[in-house]
């Protein structure tokens, strides 16, 4: 009798066994169609294999990018400068207007929960959906060309981040001191300033150093719209058929988002 329901258990746990399989490879077998459709889609049937030319006609096309204008780089210094500035301003300016989405998106500390909390997270939300391209577009129309304009879309978009992993991080301290001040009949305020803040000011000084580091990325193509900085002299050198121009550029912006992950790797090393 025993026998005979071990056997019972053993073959149900093999058909479940083999059930799961099953699921499981019909879910790959269609992952795998999906991605299929989605190559033939948006990369067989959506590309203009014509005007693409041959593999000489593409060597062509890429060997105009080789070479360097050396005159050019005297010029590089201040848009590379601007760029910095655009990244750090930007990124400050951020962490300002983040303290506020800070306070209110973290569900243990918002004042009022019905309001403020979804009020903080839409906010966060709004501000990492549209790309900061987006952004510099719709501030460059208010306050015209310029870094002003790349120091407000970098603002903008940096909120969503740093106030959302700041939030999350302030949800997840550990209690404790919090209590204890409580018990000892300390206020909110006191509660935050000696029971919150120490336990996450680390946090939040490595995601606003990680999100400066980002930042440089997004300042240095800012430019194509207007912002300036970097991308306005990529954006021209386009525009006047300079390829080695071109890439004299793109080794600025990439020698200068190599200092800044430097920077960047230095100083959260610091802080842990």
């Amino acid at each position: 009798m025993q026998a005979t329901e071990t056997s019972l258990t053993l073959k149900d746990v093999i058909n479940a066994r083999h059930k799961k399989q099953r699921v499981q490879l019909c879910f790959y077998l269609f992952l795998f169609a999906l991605v299929i459709w989605s190559v033939q889609a948006t990369v067989i049937e959506d590309t203009d294999w014509e005007r693409i030319g041959s593999v000489s006609e593409i060597v062509a096309s890429v060997s105009h990018f080789f070479g360097l204008d050396i005159g050019l780089i005297p010029d590089l210094l201040a848009p590379t400068i601007e760029t910095f500035m655009i990244a750090c301003l930007g990124t400050l300016l951020g962490l300002v207007i983040c303290i506020p989405a800070i306070w209110f998106g973290a569900l243990n500390v918002t004042p009022f929960k019905p309001v403020t909390y979804p009020l903080a997270r839409i906010s966060m939300t709004l501000s990492r959906s549209i790309h900061e391209i987006v952004w510099a577009l719709i501030f460059v129309s208010a306050v015209g060309l310029g870094a002003f304009a790349g120091i407000l879309a970098i603002a903008a978009r940096s909120l969503g981040f740093i106030a959302k992993m700041s939030a999350e991080a302030i949800e997840n301290i550990d209690q404790k001191p919090v209590e204890a001040i409580r018990a000892m009949g300390g206020s909110n305020l006191q509660i935050m300033l000696y029971g919150i803040l120490p336990q996450v000011l680390p946090v939040i000084l490595g995601i606003v150093i990680f999100e400066w580091e980002i930042n440089i990325r997004r300042s240095a193509i800012l430019g194509l719209v207007g912002a300036g900085g970097l991308g306005l002299v990529f954006f021209r050198q386009m525009n006047t058929f300079n390829y080695p121009g071109v890439t004299t550029v793109i080794l600025a912006i990439f020698g200068l988002i190599l200092i800044g992950e430097v920077v960047s790797h230095y100083s959260r090393k610091a802080l842990n």
